[in-house]
């Protein structure tokens, strides 16, 4: 079965972190990242956690720690992980499971973040370690002196576009024309 892929936009949507151990708490960090309103339910919260300036609740998970969440994230004790992916299921939301396929929907993926632009990699839950190895791979490779121009380049043409209407598949061919174009007059200038 593939994954469908997809980036959520969490900021300021409460997300729940069951687990308080380093495992959560880089969770915890990502979550921060996106802006979103942080939950972390656990009898033990680690010194990172504390200082991450989340709500946390230091109990024992229950079911209705989920209402009103829009995400979870399950980094506890396999038998913990199924308690949280049927509290999950029952109220639609989605879980993810570290490193506990079974008890996940959703999978965390290794990714990239530069310039304003977003790669992620998933093996389906499968191999997490092959997928942080394709993205060190990958970074390696990424052109890092020329995303920012091709993401301001990208950014600009996109408000022409829709100004114009020009149509989706036209888009493609033009933007790599213009990056091309990019080099050619840096190389004349």
């Amino acid at each position: 079965m593939q994954c469908f892929p997809a980036f959520l936009k969490l900021a300021g949507r409460r997300t729940v972190v069951v687990g308080g151990s380093t495992v959560a708490a880089s969770k915890v960090r990502a979550l921060l990242d996106a802006s979103a309103d942080v939950v972390v339910v656990a009898p033990e919260v680690s010194a990172n956690i504390q200082r991450a300036g989340v709500s946390v609740v230091q109990r024992a998970f229950e079911p209705a720690d989920l209402d009103d969440a829009w995400l979870v994230v399950a980094a506890a004790t396999p038998d913990v992980n199924r308690q949280v992916a049927r509290a999950a299921e029952n109220r639609r939301v989605f879980v993810n499971a570290v490193d506990d396929p079974p008890n996940a929907s959703l999978y965390l993926g290794g990714v990239i973040r530069r310039a304003g632009v977003t790669v992620a990699i998933s093996t389906d839950g499968h191999a997490p370690a092959l997928a942080g190895l394709l993205r060190e791979g990958l970074d390696a490779v990424l052109p890092t002196d020329h995303l920012e121009r091709w993401m301001q380049e990208a950014t600009r043409l996109r408000g022409v576009w829709r100004a114009k209407g020009v149509p989706m598949a036209e888009r493609r061919p033009q933007l790599l024309n213009s990056l091309v174009r990019l080099y050619d007059r840096s190389e004349v200038g």
